[in-house]
């Protein structure tokens, strides 16, 4: 047996994430792959490039201060291989390529603006062929803080993909006219491409849904279903910003993104005519490690 330690950062626009896997190879066995850590920071980098167009000083500080942490806890850890990835919020600013700069000079981590297409790539690479059956149809929705990532699998295989600038952060902030003009958009694609299937099930990805489905209780690989998706939105909609920091335990930079959120993933399932979502905790940094470990990044 042999365990490697890869990285794997993912730079979004509410929050910033380090996860360091064990990736286990075993003679005459599939190579597995174990999450040994992950640290959360809580940077709302779609605050300043979705209203002002550029990160703050403030922002860009905390970066910096991040990146230096992230560098030695690999260093810590023993990581021999890692990729550092920023999002929507990191596309938008103006001043994105001279933070990424910056951030190289004092901390020695690379930093790759990704586009839309290229996360949802590496989201698809991540232990999705273990949760789709093949004869079956899935819309896979990985809700971020600046945009939503959306792919389509029929009997295994992607039928098409689209990234949309419909994430939390952005809907916080932007007009409710401009919100409903993207939303109709979103709509367009999913009814489009999803009429030529009878039975669909969602999977949905993303921090928020995965708080939702702690809070259901439901043992893991169960749905959640349209119906209580529904009844929670109604719920959390109904709880003042304060309370849902004090009686749900949300933490400050979740307690005002979840109700977007859970409208993205309540919206998709209307539109596609699904009646459960699936939650199997995986995200861009998972598929990050995974696309290193196979050379497909």
């Amino acid at each position: 047996m042999e365990i490697k330690k890869y990285g794997a950062i993912d730079i979004g626009s509410n929050a910033v994430r380090l996860l360091v896997a064990n990736v286990i190879e075993e003679k005459g066995k599939e190579t597995k792959f174990k999450k040994s850590s992950l640290v959360r920071v809580p940077i709302r980098l779609g605050a300043d490039a979705f209203v002002e167009g550029e990160i703050s000083e403030n922002n860009i500080k905390r970066m910096v201060d991040a990146m230096q942490a992230f560098s030695l806890l690999m260093k810590v850890h023993g990581v021999e291989k890692y990729k550092a990835c920023a999002t929507s919020a990191m596309r938008e600013a103006s001043n994105g390529d001279e933070i990424v700069e910056k951030i190289y000079e004092k901390s020695g981590i690379e930093i790759d603006i990704i586009n839309g297409a290229k996360e949802a790539a590496i989201i698809s690479s991540t232990d999705l062929k273990y949760l789709i059956n093949s004869d079956e149809t899935y819309l896979y929705v990985d809700v971020g803080g600046g945009s939503t990532e959306f792919t389509l699998f029929s009997r295994g295989e992607i039928v098409n993909s689209k990234s949309f600038k419909i994430g939390t952060v952005r809907l916080i902030n932007n007009s409710k006219e401009k919100n409903k003009k993207i939303f109709s958009k979103v709509q367009n694609w999913i009814v489009k491409n999803t009429k030529d299937y009878k039975r669909i099930s969602l999977i949905g990805s993303g921090g928020n849904i995965n708080k939702i489905f702690k809070m259901s209780g439901l043992d893991p690989g169960r749905p959640i279903s349209y119906v209580y998706l529904n009844a929670q939105l109604e719920f959390l909609k109904k709880m003042t910003y304060e309370e849902r920091i004090s009686e749900l335990s949300l933490n400050p930079d979740r307690a005002d993104v979840i109700v977007p959120a859970t409208k993205i993933y309540l919206s998709a399932m209307k539109w596609s005519g699904a009646r459960r979502i699936y939650v199997p905790k995986i995200g861009l940094s998972d598929g990050i490690v995974k696309s290193l470990y196979f050379n497909t990044i």
